[in-house]
C-alpha cells in the first residue's frame, strides 16, 4: 500500500510510534504508516476523533483489539500492540508492503492462473486462521487483500464479530456494513438471523472471481441491483475454469449450509492436482508454510504417525490415517486432513484408488467402466458383516474427537457431541444434520459397520456413502421399524427400497450394529451380522467417496422438540480380496 502524506490535523505521534503517512481511511478510523523507536515500519489504526469519546465505539474498538489478538498471523497482518484506552485509541499491526488486489486487477487486469491460485490459497488460509479463532471478518473484499511478497495478506477486522452470537445487523443494501458485491444472501434477510463464517466463504468466492475475471460474480449497476442479483441469480463465473471454478461455485451457494468451510476450501486447494495450484505452491514456499501452519493450528495438519489403533480381527495391514478432517456444513473449526501410509504389498493397488478418487473430486464426473463386484455371502460371526471382511481402511471408536469431530451450530439447535463414549447427533428445527468426518478417498466398493442407537422416537440414524459436495450421495436411514435405502441430492431424499426389521429398534436401548456392504450397484444391509436385505443403488450420477454420519427426522413419526441418535465404533473396510 502506498502511503499518502499526513494531513495538518493528523497527530504526529501515538504513544511511542511516530506517524509518517496515511495508508487508508474507513468508517471507524484512519490507518497510518508509523515507525517504532527501533525504526521498524508498522501500521497504526486510530479511531476517528469524533468517535473516540463515544462509549459504544470505544467498546467496539476494545472488542476489535481482543479479536485481532486471537487470530494467528497466517496470511493476515500480525497484531503487535494496542491501546484501546488512550485519548486516541489505536491498534498496531504488521505493515504489509504491497498493493491491494483491487489495485492490481484495476491496473493490470485479471491475474494469471498460478497467481490466481496463490490468492485463492492465501485468502482461504487467512479465513481458516480467522475462523479458527472464532471470528468472522464480515468485510472481505479485494481492497482488504494485500499482495505482499511471499504470500497474500488479509487485513482489516474493523467490523468483525465474534462467531458466537454474531448477528447481521441489517438495514438497506446501501447502508449495510461491508461491501454489497461480496455479501452473502443471508446478510440481506431478517435482523435476527445469526451470521456465520459461511458469509466469509461466500465473500471468498466473490474475491476469487474478481481476481480471475476482473468483475464481481453478480454485477449490478447499484448496490440494490447487486443485492437483488445475489438473492435471485446464479453467479457469472465465465473466465474461471477447472477445479477452482467448481470450488468458487460451491462457495457462492445461496444456502450457507451448502458452502464448504474455509478449512475445507484450503484442504481442497492445497491438495489439488491441477497445474496452476501446484505451481502456486511450488513457487511460493512462504505461502505453502502459511497454509501448513493454518492447517496445524486448526488440528488437521498431518503429523508423524504415533500408534496404530487396535484391530479386533487380524486383517491385512491397516491403512492408517493420522490426522482428521471435518466434513461439510457450515462451520469452521477443528478438522484434520489425513494421508495413508501403505504397506508395500498393497501400495500400488491403493495408490490407484486414491488417484481415481482425486480425479472425482477435482474433475467432472466420469462413468466407471469397472465391472460390479460380486457380493459375498459367507456366514457371519455374531457381530461381523455377512460377507468376508476386506482390509481395514479406517476405524474410530467414536468416543472422542478423532476421525469424526464435534460441532455445534451457532443457534445451538443442531450438534454433534461426544457424550459417555458415543457420538450423539441432535437436531431441533432442521430435518437432518451431518457430522464432520474423514475426507479419505474411499473405494466405490466398501463395507461400513457402525453401532447405532435411536435416542428419540422421531429420529432415524443416517449413514451417507459415496458422498460428494454438492451432488450428494447414497443414504441409508435406520429407523425404528425399517431401514430405508436411497439417495440424498440437494434437498431431495429418495428411497429405492424399504427393508423392514423383524424386531423394531428400542428407543433408548442398547446399540445395534448396522452393516452396509457395497458391491457394484447393490448394497447389502445387515443388523448385528444378520442380513436383512439388499437394495439397488441407482443414481449413476453419484460419484463421491466420502462416508458421513448424522440424523434425519422419521417422517412417519410425530415431530417432537428434538430428534437425537447416537453412534459408536465404526469400521470402514475395502472390498474382499476374493
Amino acid at each position: 500500500m502506498r502511503p499518502e502524506p499526513l494531513r495538518p490535523t493528523d497527530p504526529a505521534r501515538l504513544g511511542s510510534y511516530e506517524l509518517v503517512g496515511r495508508l487508508g481511511e474507513g468508517g471507524m478510523g484512519t490507518v497510518f504508516l508509523a515507525t517504532t523507536p527501533a525504526g521498524t515500519q508498522v501500521a497504526v489504526k486510530v479511531v476517528r476523533a469524533d468517535l473516540a469519546p463515544d462509549d459504544e465505539f470505544r467498546r467496539r474498538f476494545r472488542s476489535e483489539v481482543a479479536r485481532a489478538r486471537q487470530v494467528p498471523p497466517f496470511c493476515t497482518a500480525e497484531v503487535l500492540d494496542a491501546d484501546p484506552d488512550a485519548d486516541h485509541p489505536y491498534l498496531v499491526v504488521e505493515y504489509v508492503e504491497g498493493p491491494t488486489l483491487q489495485q492490481v486487477v484495476d491496473e493490470k487486469g485479471p491475474l494469471t492462473a498460478a497467481n490466481l491460485h496463490s490468492v485463492a490459497i492465501g485468502v482461504a488460509t487467512a479465513l481458516t486462521a480467522i475462523h479458527g479463532a472464532g471470528i468472522i471478518h464480515r468485510d472481505l473484499k479485494p481492497r482488504n487483500v494485500l499482495l505482499a511478497p511471499g504470500t497474500p495478506k488479509v487485513i482489516d477486522f474493523g467490523i468483525a464479530r465474534d462467531i458466537d452470537g454474531a448477528h447481521t445487523a441489517n438495514t438497506s443494501p446501501e447502508f449495510m456494513m461491508g461491501t454489497v458485491a461480496y455479501m452473502a444472501p443471508e446478510r440481506f434477510g431478517d435482523d435476527d438471523v445469526p451470521l456465520t463464517a459461511a458469509a466469509d466463504v461466500f465473500a471468498w468466492g466473490g474475491v476469487v472471481t474478481y481476481a480471475g475475471t476482473g468483475r464481481t460474480p453478480f454485477g449490478g449497476e447499484s448496490p440494490p441491483a447487486t443485492a437483488g442479483r445475489i438473492l435471485t441469480r446464479e453467479p457469472d463465473l465465465s473466465g474461471l475454469s477447472g477445479p477452482l471454478r467448481e470450488l468458487v461455485a460451491l462457495a457462492l451457494r445461496k444456502d450457507p449450509a451448502e458452502r464448504p468451510s474455509a478449512r475445507e476450501l484450503l484442504d481442497l486447494l492445497v491438495s489439488s492436482p491441477s497445474r496452476p495450484a501446484a505451481s502456486a505452491l511450488e513457487g511460493q514456499p512462504v505461502l505453502r508454510a502459511a497454509a501448513n501452519q493454518a492447517q496445524s493450528v486448526t488440528g488437521l495438519m498431518p503429523n508423524p504417525p504415533r500408534e496404530e489403533p487396535t484391530v479386533a480381527v487380524p486383517p491385512p495391514p491397516l491403512l492408517y490415517d493420522i490426522s482428521e478432517v471435518p466434513e461439510e456444513e457450515r462451520a469452521d473449526t477443528g478438522e484434520r486432513k489425513r494421508r495413508w501410509f501403505l504397506p508395500a504389498a498393497v501400495a500400488l493397488l491403493v495408490l490407484t484408488v486414491i488417484t481415481g478418487a482425486m480425479m472425482l473430486v477435482f474433475r467432472p464426473m466420469i462413468e466407471s467402466a469397472a465391472a460390479p463386484a460380486t457380493p459375498q455371502t459367507e456366514p457371519p460371526a455374531s457381530s461381523a458383516p455377512a460377507v468376508p471382511p476386506g482390509p481395514l481402511l479406517l476405524a474410530d471408536e467414536l468416543d472422542r474427537e478423532r476421525l469424526w469431530l464435534a460441532k455445534t451450530e451457532p443457534d445451538g439447535k443442531s450438534s454433534c457431541v461426544f457424550v459417555e463414549g458415543e457420538l450423539r447427533v441432535r437436531i431441533d428445527t432442521k430435518s437432518l444434520y451431518k457430522c464432520r468426518g474423514p475426507q479419505d478417498a474411499l473405494p466405490d466398493d466398501l463395507s461400513i459397520d457402525v453401532g447405532v442407537r435411536l435416542l428419540t422416537g422421531n429420529a432415524c440414524a443416517a449413514i451417507w456413502f459415496h458422498f460428494k459436495l454438492p451432488r450428494g450421495g447414497h443414504l441409508v436411514r435406520v429407523c425404528q421399524g425399517n431401514v430405508f435405502v436411497g439417495a440424498h441430492q440437494g434437498t431431495d431424499v429418495t428411497v429405492s427400497r424399504t427393508l423392514p426389521l423383524d424386531q423394531p429398534i428400542v428407543v433408548g436401548g442398547p446399540a445395534t450394529r448396522i452393516g452396509l456392504h457395497v458391491a457394484g450397484e447393490t448394497v447389502t444391509v445387515t443388523r448385528d451380522g444378520v442380513e436383512i436385505g439388499n437394495a439397488p443403488l441407482g443414481k449413476a450420477e453419484i460419484s463421491g467417496n466420502r462416508v458421513l454420519l448424522g440424523v434425519i427426522l422419521d417422517r412417519d413419526m410425530p415431530e417432537a422438540e428434538a430428534a437425537e441418535v447416537a453412534f459408536d465404533r465404526i469400521e470402514l473396510r475395502g472390498p474382499s480380496a476374493r
